[in-house]
């Protein structure tokens, strides 16, 4: 065995993202165990933490149709999730949207915005919108920043060959 990392499949990236997003009551992530277990006690077929484990960071990635119906029951989406790209697309911006909300925040802003008129929703959108250009450039500017420092330093530790 190598040691390197396995390339993660659009499988393992789903069921990762039912873990970020999908909580329990308290809002602390559901463990591989309580997964599993619930996973058996639904198929009655074997289902453990680690096989779990293994699917959600890829290093296994042909699961039964069974197990994940069974992970799809759990995390309360539907089946195709898993087996339509594009279903599977939509149900994970919905999952994104919903783990968004969590943010006290983003719930507070959205339940405010509930009231606005269209043109009040417009103007809020636009300056959503203009605020995350503007973030987007100064991380831009930043990243580039970095980068001419770090050449900079590789360069300031070259000295030239006198002879």
């Amino acid at each position: 065995m190598t040691g390197e990392e396995p390339t993660r499949s659009a499988l393992a990236d789903r069921i990762d993202a039912l873990f970020e997003i999908v909580r329990r009551p308290d809002r602390q992530q559901y463990s591989h165990e309580e997964v599993a277990r619930a996973c058996r006690e639904a198929t009655g077929e074997t289902f453990s933490a680690t096989y779990l484990w293994q699917l959600r960071t890829g290093r296994r990635d042909n699961p039964t149709k069974r197990h994940l119906e069974a992970l799809a029951r759990f995390f309360q989406v539907p089946p195709a999730y898993f087996f339509d790209d594009e279903q599977g697309t939509e149900i994970a911006r919905e999952l994104e949207l919903l783990g968004a909300l969590r943010d006290a925040g983003v719930r507070d802003a959205a339940l405010r915005a509930v009231n606005l008129s269209p043109e009040g929703l417009g103007r809020i959108r636009d300056v959503i919108e203009a605020i995350a250009r503007r973030e987007a450039r100064a991380a831009a500017e930043a990243e580039a920043e970095a980068e001419a420092e770090a050449e900079a330093e590789k360069g300031a530790g070259r000295r030239p060959d006198r002879r």
